[in-house]
């Protein structure tokens, strides 16, 4: 089935293509125009949805954990063929250039042939009798419903849709309503393969995040997206006690001792940085740099910074494409103005372009205070503050300063040093020289309040899972 990616938006619910009543406006954020109107769910849809994941859980549920798992294979197999396709609207609507684009799209069919291959087999455990056996097994909870960002749409649904089908559960899926055009079309894909009911993709705004949380027949929320909404949902879960997974906010610190080489050091950091216009829950938001090499490396991180290109990702030759939403954008325009009001210096960047689209150029300010708005809060965008230090005790408080605890790196030359560092951060994960490396079967979440679970892995895998414990003594009753 020819399946067209540039209209024709529907709701997938129960198996069936589904439009509605009421609309939304989708923008491309680098023209604001309107690129596709959005199907925004009633309630009633909304209701439907759960009670078509709800019918199709226990023969889904029952299905032998290999045809499951094969399934989520082929789910990888059809984004892969479908790459080219997915990576124009992830464009249009998201913004990312074709790198990122490739990179977004490329690891979600990896991410599904990976996770294919996971299994959580049976424990035993000792009983200490010859006659009782004690035998603990993973199963799955229901329905699960997964709330996604707008920052990698496609990634981040995927993060969820594999592993919680591969464990036997099905799904109701809400994408960001900026983003929400490709979502859309994977679930119309996989309808393709997938029985009616166990992948159902609805569409709408804060109210129909609402109803998700808080309907009793959803089992678990597995959430991506900022601290502020992440601790509502909990709030709303823990009415009925749902399971939850919440992958929050991040203001990460990245430490730059003096033993690297200054200019090398600037090209790594600007990318843990910039990456994806800095709309990017693990972007290094704070560069701590040692004072013997920081007027060296704030010299070459500038200078790099204006070798790159800011503009609409369609076109050839963008490097960094624009903030993805105008609430975004106006918060990035209060943080700027605040940044001037306080005197903070500017090595480059701050004035916002006139014309059309959500642009913001690469900003980077020269060792502000540490209580400056751009320090303490996630900017969520192109602002990057560097920080002077001189001592490894003192950065280490610093860096720890936040409420925050998703990631940070350590670059040094010294590995034995930059370990002792990195055992020391109060973070998720922690990279040395290196950024930004993900792997299905390495677990991620955050400390503090970056979030609650585990994605990845065999821990994430059993985060859709609950425990069932069976004894059985194998004696016979009353001989």
């Amino acid at each position: 089935m020819t399946i067209d990616f540039n209209s024709d938006y529907k709701m997938t619910i129960g198996g069936v293509l589904v439009q509605t009543d009421e609309t939304f406006n989708v923008i491309n954020p680098a023209t604001e125009e309107v690129i596709a109107k959005a199907p925004e769910a009633s309630q009633a849809q909304f209701e439907e949805a759960v009670a078509a994941a709800k019918r199709a859980f226990p023969s889904w549920s029952a299905r032998p954990s290999e045809e499951r798992r094969a399934l989520v294979s082929k789910i990888g197999d059809l984004v892969e063929k479908h790459a080219d396709a997915f990576m124009h609207l992830l464009t249009k609507e998201q913004g990312k250039g074709r790198a990122g684009a490739e990179w977004e799209i490329g690891g979600s069919s990896i991410w599904c042939h990976e996770i294919a291959k996971q299994t959580l087999d049976p424990e035993m455990a000792e009983s200490g009798e010859p006659d009782r056996s004690i035998e603990t097994h993973r199963v799955p909870l229901g329905v699960v419903g997964g709330i996604t960002p707008w920052n990698f749409p496609v990634l981040l649904a995927i993060w969820k849709i594999a592993p919680a089908l591969a464990t036997g559960n099905t799904m109701v899926l809400k994408p960001s309503p900026y983003t929400p055009l490709c979502t859309l079309k994977l679930g119309e894909l996989l309808n393709q393969i997938l029985p009616a009911g166990v992948l159902n993709v609805v569409s709408g705004g804060n109210e129909l995040g609402a109803w998700l949380t808080s309907h009793p027949d959803v089992r678990k929320i597995s959430f991506t997206g900022s601290t502020a909404t992440g601790r509502k949902i909990m709030q709303a879960c823990s009415s009925n006690l749902k399971r939850i997974t919440l992958e929050l906010g991040g203001n990460d610190p990245a430490i730059v001792m003096p033993d690297v080489d200054p200019k090398a050091a600037a090209k790594e950091l600007f990318w843990a940085s910039f990456q994806n216009s800095a709309q990017f829950c693990v972007a290094a938001k704070r560069v701590y740099v040692h004072e013997d090499i920081y007027d060296e490396f704030a010299k070459e991180i500038t200078e790099y910074a204006a070798t790159i290109k800011v503009g609409d990702g369609s076109q050839q030759g963008t490097d960094l494409g624009p903030i993805q939403n105008k609430m975004q954008y106006d918060k990035l325009q209060d943080l700027m103005a605040d940044a001037k009001a306080s005197d903070l210096s500017f090595l480059t960047g701050g004035e916002f372009p006139e014309g059309k689209g959500y642009f913001m150029p690469i900003t980077i300010i020269d060792n502000p205070p540490e209580t400056s708005r751009v320090v303490v809060e996630e900017a969520f965008g192109p602002v990057l503050p560097l920080l002077k230090f001189k001592d490894i005790d003192d950065v280490i408080v610093r860096a720890n300063d936040t409420e925050y605890g998703l990631a940070a790196s350590v670059w040094s030359n010294d590995l034995t040093t930059a370990r002792s560092i990195a055992d020391r951060i109060e973070a998720g994960t922690v990279w040395i020289n290196e950024v930004h490396s993900f792997s299905p079967h390495v677990a991620f979440g955050g400390h503090k309040q970056s979030g609650v679970g585990i994605e990845n892995a065999l821990d994430g895998l059993a985060e859709y899972t609950n425990s069932r414990t069976i004894y059985t003594n194998h004696g016979a009753i009353g001989q």
